[in-house]
């Protein structure tokens, strides 16, 4: 069965977990008129408990939290550690607030949640969250291990120039318009193929030997943004910034001879830094922080909503930018909780006259909440995963057709 593929109704196995009579008659009633033919049910999360443990595997599992002998929370505790993968829908009567908090206990937990909704249920809901239902592989077999380096193998790897930065877009919401890039550090591995930051980030950093990478990343970073310059394509490029470069002293001016090398104005480079790292204390990296935007780079506070600094802390760092953890953008589209945290986050950027920027936008949904509720840029998958520098500019032609 193709993952990627929606499935058939009439080929998937339900079951509904639910104590009150009427409701779950009700349920099994609208799932047969939406083409359902395999719905089983159980009174609690005990008996729900032992149908998931046979050997019949259930697809799709409709649970209600509040039952008697084992309540739905119990019940998804147990199925994190069960083989068969069920994908569950959590239904309550009792709030939007408790629904989040057991759906975000879920995912903790590492199940296949497809969503939520408040009782009672209507088709349109249910075709919704069965419309969103792909197959997942068996436990085990989700991902493949990450290769582990040691410190030598990834400096080896860097002095025999295997990393580079790919680009994803940063689009203008209002206009459609691509205004930026940030820059994505790959390693292409001689037996690995092209690896991802989880493969050699931690290991740099916990060494303390950032630095090498970082200045690669800028120096690439700012070469490619001369070479669309020279096509006509005025982009920025967002940069994101180490604890070891932002506690460098004269670390501005190293960057601005750099890119007067380029010939690149210090208005299309934007250094991103971590809430956490905005939090700091540090002297050197505040001063670092402060030349780099008096000399007219740009800033970026990154994962905002991840580190619970609060405004004060935020206010010291002259940001230009407000990036939205992607924590705050995924489900807020249907999830009611976590849209009031979304417009919470980009109302705070309005307010302060900040650029905000939404990331992990993997949807037409959530393009269309976050154009909706005003937020200045978005990236993520939607519009496209990061690229090599030369096809940039092929990948903007095509998206200017859409707008």
């Amino acid at each position: 069965m193709n993952p990627e593929r929606p499935v058939s109704i009439a080929d998937l196995r339900f079951l509904i977990a639910e104590d009150d009579n009427f409701q779950r008659h009700w349920l099994k009633v609208m799932l047969t008129k939406l083409g359902a033919c395999h719905v089983a049910e159980a009174e609690n999360g005990r008996i729900a408990l032992d149908m998931l443990r046979s050997d019949e595997p259930v697809d799709i599992s409709f649970i209600d939290l509040n039952m008697p002998e084992m309540d739905g929370i119990e019940l998804v505790r147990h199925l994190a550690n069960l083989e068969h993968r069920t994908a569950i829908v959590l239904t309550s009567a009792l709030g939007s607030a408790l629904l989040f908090s057991v759906e975000t206990m879920s995912k903790a937990y590492g199940v296949h949640l497809l969503g939520t909704f408040e009782k009672p249920a209507t088709p349109e809901v249910l075709q919704q969250l069965i419309d969103q239902y792909r197959p997942r592989p068996p436990k085990g077999k989700v991902r493949s291990t990450l290769p582990t380096f040691t410190l030598a193998e990834i400096q080896r790897g860097i002095s025999a120039d295997e990393f580079e930065p790919f680009f994803q877009p940063k689009v203008e919401l209002a206009s459609g318009k691509v205004k930026a890039v940030e820059a994505f550090v790959r390693w292409r591995h001689p037996q690995y193929g092209l690896l991802t930051p989880p493969a050699f980030i931690p290991t740099l950093e916990a060494s303390g030997h950032m630095e090498s990478l970082t200045w690669l990343v800028i120096e690439r970073s700012v070469a490619a943004c001369r070479s669309w310059h020279d096509l006509g394509l005025m982009l920025g490029v967002s940069i994101n910034l180490s604890v070891t470069s932002l506690a460098e002293p004269g670390l501005a001016e190293k960057i601005l001879a750099h890119i007067g090398q380029h010939r690149i104005e210090a208005q299309y480079i934007t250094f991103e830094i971590t809430e956490l790292m905005a939090m700091t204390d540090v002297p050197i990296c505040l001063e670092n922080i402060a030349r780099l935007r008096m000399k007219g780079f740009g800033l970026s506070i990154d994962d905002y909503g991840t580190a619970h600094s609060n405004l004060q802390q935020l206010l010291r760092i002259p940001f230009l930018d407000l990036k939205i953890d992607r924590s705050f953008v995924a489900g807020a589209s249907q999830n009611g909780q976590m849209h009031i945290a979304l417009s919470s986050c980009l109302d705070l950027a309005r307010k302060l006259r900040r650029n905000s920027v939404a990331v992990g936008v993997e949807t037409r949904e959530d393009w269309d909440l976050l154009r909706d509720l005003g937020c200045t840029y978005a990236q993520g998958y939607y519009i496209a995963k990061p690229m090599e520098r030369d096809a940039v500019p092929g990948w903007i032609e095509e998206w200017a057709q859409f707008f």
